[in-house]
């Protein structure tokens, strides 16, 4: 359940949200790389293996 969850925001983050894969971390606005966080966490949710 959770995993559909994630799997489903991150179909919704695709749609919606801005890429910065191809820009220097390092050299984006504090609110840039807050989008990429969030993007990787719930990316990382997402691919995740339920453990029962």
């Amino acid at each position: 359940m959770k995993r559909r969850f994630f799997q489903l925001l991150n179909s919704l983050n695709k749609a919606i949200l801005p890429k910065y894969g191809k820009m220097d971390p390092l050299k984006l606005k504090k609110y840039q790389q807050a989008i990429i966080t969030y993007r990787y966490f719930v990316l990382i949710h997402a691919l995740e293996t339920d453990q029962d």
